[in-house]
């Protein structure tokens, strides 16, 4: 049973990741090196800093580039946000007296400067701060606070914390809100990775606070569309959850619900979109995807549909990004392969 819970910060409980590539590139731009786009620096960057300094910028003094680094990244703190389920897995936590600690690069003032802007510090037993590699922290943490490595996991976004919790005996999850993608943190072979805390927060309760995978209770019924808009232009959407391809919006069919009623109801949530014109087109089994960050089986009820009157994308929290493109164009994306098969089967069918 999980009774201690020890979290990294950055990516995990709060968003800093837009602020953390603005003092990096303020860093890179001050040494004469060109700038990082978001994606390149979540495939890149890697703990701990000097590993991923002397990759970018040999020879320069670790000194000189973390005062860079401090010198913009101290103005940019109002950019620090808390990340969706958070607040509600730490109010899980207090709940039912699992003990919480930190364990995180981030220094004492920004911590303190952030956490009492989310409100998160009162959640928090005892910070770790400023510890450059976590694994060299992990056992001290653990004998210091006397937490049975049986009852203890470690929550993080990076190789390097599911590496730490190895190091120290401890359960590991990985969350895909933060800086390290799908496949870099599968390298790593954490016990579970969750999409956000909110997801884990249902696995402990589903299996009485042990740190297992989900269930395997049988295929999942889910619907998608494929989404025209009045330019003959369909919506793509990118996921972290689906290894940061490409694909359409959509999701499961709950209990005693129609799956057109599912449709729009998925859709409304993830897009902000009303939709008409709904035409189903094929069934699609999708089992044990290794796109996909779980181990799942899916049926997959694939459809077309228009934007219904006037339309604004407002995405969720479930994606990152979104394009409206033409067929051809969307076909020369990295699309997951779910959603090249029904773009390929819909492109195929009489005009």
């Amino acid at each position: 049973m999980i009774q201690n819970i020890i979290f990294d910060w950055s990516g995990t409980l709060v968003d800093d990741l837009p602020a953390v590539l603005a003092a990096t590139n303020f860093v890179f731009s001050e040494c004469g090196v060109e700038k990082m786009t978001l994606d390149t620096f979540r495939a890149e960057f890697c703990l701990p800093f000097k590993h991923f300094y002397d990759r970018f910028v040999p020879g320069i003094p670790i000194e000189r580039l973390e005062k860079a680094f401090h010198q913009h990244f101290a103005l940019v703190q109002h950019e620090v946000t808390p990340l969706p389920h958070a607040r509600k897995f730490l109010e899980f936590c207090r709940q039912h007296k699992i003990r919480t600690f930190l364990l995180s690069t981030v220094n004492q003032h920004y911590y303190e400067r952030q956490a009492a802007a989310v409100g998160f510090g009162e959640f928090i037993d005892k910070p770790y701060l400023g510890v450059w590699d976590k694994r060299v922290k992990i056992l001290e943490l653990l004998a210091e606070n006397q937490l049975a490595p049986a009852h203890t996991i470690f929550i993080g976004d990076m190789q390097h914390d599911i590496d730490t919790a190895k190091h120290g005996g401890i359960g590991s999850c990985a969350v895909l809100t933060g800086y390290n993608r799908l496949e870099q943190l599968r390298a790593s072979s954490p016990d579970v990775v969750v999409e956000h805390l909110g997801e884990l927060q249902e696995i402990l309760e589903r299996n009485q606070f042990q740190l297992h995978s989900h269930d395997a209770a049988g295929p999942i019924s889910t619907v998608g569309a494929l989404v025209w808009n009045s330019d003959r232009h369909v919506l793509m959407v990118r996921t972290q959850k689906w290894s940061g391809l490409w694909g359409i919006p959509g999701g499961k069919i709950k209990l005693g619900e129609s799956s057109i009623d599912a449709l729009k109801r998925e859709l409304k949530e993830e897009t902000n979109l009303d939709i008409s014109a709904i035409k189903f087109e094929l069934v699609q089994d999708c089992i044990h995807s290794k796109e996909f960050y779980r181990d799942a089986h899916f049926v997959l009820l694939n459809y077309t549909c228009q934007v219904r009157g006037q339309y604004e994308v407002k995405l969720n929290d479930e994606a990152q990004e979104f394009r409206w493109i033409t067929p051809g164009q969307a076909l020369q994306m990295d699309l997951n392969k779910p959603t090249r098969i029904l773009l390929e089967h819909v492109l195929a069918q009489p005009a």
